[in-house]
């Protein structure tokens, strides 16, 4: 088999890569490095079945000889990200989908797409099912991310149902992990950094704001599963152990040894989501799969991490 993973060396990317070798598969991994790190992919690169290669999936993409999977996964995915590169977030959402669903046609494969919990926007229902439309501020400062990946969902059902492209979509909500980025601006990342070093920890609005943590494994676990299932609509991934952000701060106080780190509140960002929790029922239902790794468990493994990058 072989398989294109594009953003493959960011954080989920470097993850499915690596995921994709086990498995035996020839990896061609395409990023242009705006928020991954060639560092991801640094073991990677001695074994012969692996491909690094630095480009722009927003230009059209040519891979030699045949590919049997084609994973859409490059596009800027943390607030500090997209809002400092927002027509790059754009253009990779529509015109990067738009080439890699092209690659996938022109090769006969099969095609995931990485969407995210984001296309719920500010939801009025909850937990979030895939049957929900979402609640999205299209002109909002998000909205670059959040209305790219509705576009990129969009394209994809089109070309499943008028091309006969063999589509997967998969709705990640928060997920987190070694090879996160320290300064992603994303909460875990920010308050493993900031009670490292000791710092005041940023909590926005009261913090009674909900996400719902993923471990990266078990993620990569249930893409992997889902890109062998034969569904086309979209499937949520995610842990459904649903936490406030104020309780996620005091847990990472907790775990870090010595930390002199005590809570501040900020004022909450425009059209932060109030509450991310995912319905995954389809996700159980159709692939078997539920996430295993516990949150006190999946925290303590980022930390060894996150300890060996801290400055």
């Amino acid at each position: 088999m072989r398989t294109v993973i594009t953003g493959g060396a960011g954080f989920i990317g470097s993850h499915l890569c690596e995921r994709f070798l086990a498995e035996g598969h020839e990896v061609i991994c395409v990023d242009n490095l705006l928020t991954g790190s060639r560092r991801n992919i640094e073991p990677l690169l001695g074994d012969h079945r692996f491909r690094f290669v630095e480009h722009n999936v927003s230009e059209p993409i040519e891979v030699d000889g045949p590919v049997d999977n084609v994973l859409h996964f490059a596009s800027p995915a943390s607030p500090v990200d997209y809002l400092m590169h927002p027509i790059p977030t754009l253009k990779v959402g529509s015109l990067g989908t738009h080439n890699a669903l092209g690659l996938a046609k022109a090769k006969d494969a099969r095609f995931l797409l990485a969407s995210t919990s984001e296309v719920y926007g500010d939801p009025e229902v909850h937990p979030q099912r895939e049957d929900y439309w979402g609640h999205v501020n299209p002109i909002g400062p998000r909205g670059c991310y959040d209305e790219a990946k509705r576009f990129a969902e969009a394209i994809t059902m089109a070309y499943h149902r008028y091309h006969g492209v063999k589509t997967r979509i998969v709705r990640i909500f928060n997920t987190y992990g070694p090879r996160m980025r320290l300064d992603d601006g994303r909460v875990l990342p920010n308050f493993m950094g900031q009670a490292l070093r000791g710092e005041p920890i940023t909590v926005y609005g009261e913090g009674q704001q909900t996400r719902s943590f993923c471990y990266v494994n078990d993620l990569v676990d249930g893409i992997y599963r889902l890109l062998n299932a034969d569904f086309s609509e979209p499937v949520n991934l995610g842990n459904p152990a649903e936490i406030t952000v104020l309780q996620l701060a005091q847990e990472i106080i907790a775990l870090v040894e010595g930390t002199r780190s005590t809570i501040i509140y900020k004022d909450l960002p425009q059209d932060d989501p109030k509450r991310r929790k995912p319905d995954i029922t389809r996700a159980r239902q159709l692939l078997g799969w539920e996430p295993v790794v516990e949150r006190s468990e999946g925290l303590r493994r980022s930390l060894q991490y996150f300890r060996s990058v801290v400055k």
